[in-house]
């Protein structure tokens, strides 16, 4: 999940508004349709991913490489070795083009459908000083706002449209109305 309870709770969500089990699910929620949206997703997860080989040195996965474990053509497992194989993916760096896995030594993977299986820990995340990275903030950002705006209850249409078109409001402005003695 991109967010979590504490950060609605620092955002000013009162146990009154919303109970953890009622964010937890929003913030489930908010996480998946990110993922939908996006097409990628934005924290460690171990997959294990077959890929096709295209009688080249570069494959490109479906999702940022964080970590490696295992690479193997067919039966034949490859060396992870940062000698043998650059690992393009997250943390994510200034110049990121797409994830991508590239043999050295003029080595290719060859031609096959599905024949390159990769297992490892996958996702998009942005560096914090840690091997994983963390969710980027601008995700994590985008998370708690979904939660916000879906938070209110969807009987309540009042509030259900408030929170849904908020978002437009560009500035508000209020004044007294001056009532002249005559």
């Amino acid at each position: 999940m991109y967010a979590t309870v504490q950060d609605l709770r620092d955002e000013g969500v009162t146990a009154a508004q919303a109970s953890d089990d009622r964010l937890t699910a929003l913030i489930d929620e908010a996480s998946s349709f990110i993922d939908r949206v996006t097409g990628w997703f934005f924290e460690p997860r171990a997959l294990v991913y077959r890929l096709d080989g295209r009688s080249a040195p570069s494959i490109e996965p479906p999702a940022p490489p964080i970590r490696v474990d295992r690479l193997a053509v067919e039966d034949t497992e490859l060396s992870t070795d940062s000698d043998d194989l650059v690992v393009v993916g997250a943390p994510v760096q200034p110049g990121f083009d797409g994830p991508r896995l590239t043999l050295r030594h003029g080595r290719v993977f060859p031609r096959g459908q599905g024949n390159v299986e990769s297992e490892g820990l996958w996702g998009y995340t942005e560096p914090d000083g840690t091997a994983e990275g963390r969710v980027p903030l601008a995700i994590r950002r985008a998370c708690i706002l979904l939660v916000l705006r879906w938070m209110a209850s969807l009987g309540d249409e009042d509030a259900s449209g408030d929170a849904r078109n908020r978002w437009r409001i560009i500035e508000e402005r209020w004044s007294s109305p001056v009532f002249a003695d005559t």
